[in-house]
């Protein structure tokens, strides 16, 4: 790859990553600039913009973890394009590319989507009541047309196993559990292991197969101007399985007044106009015509992937694979696992037989 030109971020190289889109968009004005929206330990986002001032938006893998499967460019522009037809908001794709040398990674380009992401209740506040009411109506619809939609008509049916979702889904977040461990021999959270063997016992039948987002929130949408989703964003642990798993996890991240956020980013739903959790499961089943009796499994399901996740990030930043952490970010992780895992021991107590 060429040298990296002084004004592109870390991940792209300017000038070829600037021909490879300006050969599938014709009417792009060189040169363009890159910055980096979103970046960590999930795929990084850039922003592109031309010199007549059109966007478009770059996704690549981390840094340094090219070849990791969980950020196959490949699989997630597959998903995204086969969404295009269907009445699933998701952004215009440009096209995808595999050739290292471009820009040193794959990556994929799509249409940039103007509207808001809310990560926080900041942003949440500068929308109108009905606006939230709005967004929550929304949010809860395109849920239930992603779940609806047709995966053998759109191309994807064979994207992932068509059964035993839950199970596998409970045997791959505890082993990410326990490599957690391992690269953090002070990590040992009980909660975990006594809600994993809960939940194993009792895996409800999986009630047909559906396209299944894997982290499906609020902040994961972009919304236009009147509340509606525009874009639903973040496909990258995207398969086939029970799409009630989707369901339950937004159940968790999404937070009523009086009752504590699961994570910062859930707190902005308690704000006034943003339907309580029990309106989203009513709206959800009317919606979807699915029968929600059994979600209480996977609300605790949705609990402990979230503390399995969050395991993992304290590992991270105990181990030193973060940097130098200091002892007060190293500590609200940990604080934040054994929360979390209260509150799936709370749930997992009432799934029964």
């Amino acid at each position: 790859m060429g040298d990296q030109p002084g004004d592109a971020p870390p991940g792209i190289d300017r000038e070829r990553a600037t021909a490879w889109i300006a050969a599938r968009v014709p009417e792009l004005r060189a040169p363009c600039s890159f910055t980096l929206i979103a970046g960590g330990h999930s795929n990084l986002t850039y922003a592109v913009e031309d010199a007549a001032g059109r966007r478009w938006v770059l996704r690549r893998p981390p840094l340094g973890q090219v070849l990791a499967t969980a950020h196959d460019m490949g699989r997630e522009h597959r998903i995204i394009s086969a969404l295009a037809p269907t009445d699933v908001p998701v952004a215009p794709v440009v096209g995808y590319c595999d050739d290292l040398d471009v820009t040193g990674a794959p990556f994929y380009v799509m249409d940039f989507v103007d509207g808001t992401v809310v990560r926080d209740p900041h942003v949440a506040e500068s929308l109108a009541v009905a606006t939230r009411r709005r967004a929550s109506e929304s949010l809860v619809d395109v849920l239930a047309r992603i779940h609806s939609v047709d995966v053998s008509a759109v191309g994807l049916a064979d994207l992932g196993r068509h059964d035993g979702y839950v199970e596998r889904q409970l045997r791959r977040w505890y082993g990410q559990y326990q490599g957690s461990k391992e690269q953090s021999p002070g990590l040992d959270i009980a909660q975990i292991d006594r809600v994993h063997d809960h939940l194993v016992r009792h895996v409800p039948a999986q009630r047909g197969v559906a396209i299944v987002h894997g982290d499906y929130r609020l902040d994961n949408c972009m919304l236009g101007a009147d509340g509606s989703v525009a874009a639903v964003l973040d496909w990258e642990i995207c398969t086939l399985g029970d799409p009630l798993a989707d369901v339950g996890l937004l159940w968790v991240y999404w937070t009523d007044p009086g009752t504590d956020a699961a994570l910062p980013q859930a707190s902005p739903t308690a704000m006034e106009g943003f339907l309580r959790r029990d309106d989203i499961l009513e709206r959800y089943a009317t919606a979807s015509g699915r029968d929600l009796d059994g979600i209480d499994f996977y609300i605790a399901f949705g609990y402990w992937k979230l503390t399995c996740i969050i395991a993992g990030v304290y590992a991270r930043y105990a181990g030193g694979a973060m940097g130098d952490a200091d002892a007060e970010q190293v500590d609200g992780f940990r604080h934040m696992v054994e929360t979390l895992g209260d509150l799936a021991l709370d749930a997992a107590n009432r799934v029964t037989a």
